[in-house]
């Protein structure tokens, strides 16, 4: 394991040039068809990462990880990005359902679950969203559970619960409570993949991608009453100090995405002539390379503002609202116009272009569509000015961070 007291900017360094030397160009097999050569290729490239010591760098120490702090995993994060298969070969894709399982569920499941999920021997699964119901607005989730018997039964379905197929659990949001407030009726509830009645029904094709989100049916599902995360109805309460952090990541991670697809348009411009003179002296394409560049340098500040507010104990709701929106739509417009210079090239799967496009649609409607987020950030900041308060004033949210 790497001693922590490095200088993060080091191994951030250290990273960037694993992904590049490594995992870069080990991508054509773990994209391929052959699942084998993918899994074997998968398993490698973890190993050299463990020997490395860029294993669950921001995982905590007490729960096996590397303790990285969490400003300083926020960077790590903007590297990690730059490749769809990074998270798992750095081992931080079970970074926020170790830390969920580590504070919330029994002494028996953080037994059995916590330590191989560290270190990469399983993986988890979270499922919330519904296929009938417009889950933007997650207080009509359908999927029930009752307790009888000191035993939860769970009926319902559930679509893009990532990982499913290899996971050895699901966490179900689901409601436990009938009388309740609406974002006090739902419970998380750990499920083992291998129980009667958890029914993989697809992996839910997106964008002509098999994406690895997979809709699941619960069919009478029964666990013992001891598999219940946190308390009941804390379900919302749970999901909100996930969700923060997580979108933080996510953001860093777009950057990282958008960072590459730049560099692979710069790159092609200066490859490429065209009516005598290179692509680069073009000022129609110069102008792609300055909407990009302000693009990304305007959102990375945003997300790092977001950050240090959340690590200073900041809810930062109006702070994630907005880098959320914002980093979704910078990714996609960074990627679309890396396309367009590349022209043909750039529609086919000879770059990773072409992918990166696809996922970049996603981002806009997963971890709540865009329009919600805006709905919930002008709300916010509106009710300063009705209630008379000080309003938003962008100097004191800096001083704030300091």
């Amino acid at each position: 394991m790497t001693d922590t007291t490095l200088d993060w900017v080091e191994i951030r360094s250290r990273v960037k040039e694993f992904l590049e030397q490594k995992i870069y160009p080990a991508e054509p097999v773990l994209q391929g068809t052959d699942r084998t050569a993918a899994n074997l290729a998968m398993a490698d490239l973890i190993e050299q990462a463990k020997a490395a010591g860029l294993w669950a760098l921001g995982h905590p120490k007490e729960i096996g990880g590397q303790g990285m702090p969490f400003m300083e995993y926020v960077y790590i994060n903007e590297v990690v990005g730059r490749s769809e298969f990074a998270q798992k070969v750095f081992g931080t894709l079970t970074h926020q359902d170790s830390i969920m399982l580590n504070l919330y569920a029994s002494e028996k499941w953080k037994a059995e679950y916590l330590a191989p999920l560290v270190n990469g021997d399983i993986y988890p699964s979270f499922a919330m969203t519904e296929p009938d119901i417009a889950s933007s607005d997650p207080t009509q989730l359908q999927t029930r559970a009752v307790l009888e018997d000191g035993h939860w039964v769970i009926n319902g379905r559930k679509w893009f619960t990532t990982g499913a197929d290899e996971a050895a659990y699901t966490t179900i949001m689901c409601r436990t409570e009938e009388n309740a407030a609406p974002h006090k009726a739902f419970s998380m509830i750990v499920v083992p993949t291998n129980i009667r009645g958890y029914n993989i029904l697809r992996d839910t094709p997106i964008l002509g991608l098999n994406s690895g989100h997979f809709e699941v049916e619960y069919d009478n599902i029964r666990v013992p009453e001891d598999h219940l995360l946190g308390n009941r109805g804390e379900g919302f309460l749970i999901a909100q100090k996930r969700l923060g952090p997580g979108r933080i990541f996510h953001c860093m991670r777009w950057l990282g995405q958008a960072q590459r697809a730049f560099d692979l348009m710069c790159e092609r411009l200066h490859e490429r002539t065209a009516f005598g003179e290179s692509l680069a002296d073009k000022q129609l394409m110069q102008k792609h390379v300055f909407d990009s560049l302000a693009e990304m340098s305007a959102c990375r500040q945003l997300t790092l503002q977001a950050a240090r507010a959340i690590d200073s104990g900041d809810p930062a709701r109006v702070e994630i609202g907005i880098i959320k929106v914002v980093g979704a739509q910078m990714l996609h417009n960074v990627i679309d116009r890396a396309i367009q210079v590349f022209g043909a090239k750039g529609l086919t799967d000879d770059t990773p272009l072409s992918r990166m496009y696809r996922h970049a649609r996603e981002g806009r409607i997963y971890d709540g569509p865009d329009e919600v987020h805006v709905q919930s950030v002008a709300r916010q900041v509106l009710k300063r000015y009705k209630e008379g308060g000080p309003g938003w004033d962008f100097g004191v949210r800096d001083s704030e961070l300091v």
